[in-house]
């Protein structure tokens, strides 16, 4: 979701109303979750929290705690209750057969989880300073920064002289900046592409420069 979209209680009403009337479940990915820019009253923290339909909210330590390499996950579900019984009882065979999480890992998880704060809240900065930065840079050229409620990337709107994939090809042969096109993530139309707002401040600031520069470049 690079995005930064996060659920709102009147989309979370109208959608829940919709699986109810067609027997659907709720698969919420929430591995953002603790990332937003900003409060938002009006934003749906854990789906499975407050439902009336069968839910599963994901997470998982990669975000959590910045630890992709540890595989480790969880899944909440709520719902009326005889559904969240049966859900339970399969995802535990499913959790025991092909999804079993190392012995280190589960020693390790208390204290991981206790350090997720601190790390979030260090990532948190670092995401916010590169987007000041990348909505700074990108005043008075062709890009144009995509709004955001979150998140680990930013989306910027480019010239479609080029496809998003033609752009990201060119900035990384020309500038050595890698980003993503946008249709890696199903972006319904160019040219879009996708930065990680991760890297430490300075190499982040001299790619987005370069990456403006090549832009301005390309369409002049």
């Amino acid at each position: 979701n690079p995005n930064g979209v996060y659920l709102k209680e009147d989309e979370w009403a109208r959608l829940q109303d919709l699986c109810r009337r067609r027997g659907w479940a709720v698969i919420s990915d929430e591995v953002f979750s603790p990332y937003a820019t900003a409060p938002d009253p009006h934003r749906v923290e854990c789906a499975a929290a407050k439902t009336g339909v069968l839910t599963f909210s994901l997470g998982g330590l990669s975000k959590w705690a910045g630890l992709p390499q540890l595989k480790l996950g969880w899944i909440r579900v709520g719902g009326p209750e005889a559904l969240v019984q049966q859900a339970l009882a399969r995802l535990e065979i499913i959790a025991d057969t092909y999804l079993s999480v190392s012995t280190p890992v589960q020693w390790a998880l208390p204290r991981l989880l206790a350090a997720g704060a601190g790390v979030q809240q260090g990532i948190r900065r670092r995401v916010q300073s590169n987007r000041e930065v990348a909505q700074e840079e990108t005043v008075g050229s062709p890009c144009r920064l995509v709004r955001s409620e979150g998140g680990w990337s930013a989306v910027l709107h480019v010239p479609s002289l080029r496809s998003g994939e033609q752009w990201a090809l060119e900035l990384l042969a020309q500038d050595g900046v890698l980003v993503h096109p946008g249709y890696f993530y199903d972006f319904p139309r160019e040219a879009f592409l996708v930065l990680s707002l991760l890297p430490p401040e300075t190499v982040f600031g001299d790619g987005i420069r370069r990456l403006v520069a090549r832009i301005q470049e390309g369409a002049s």
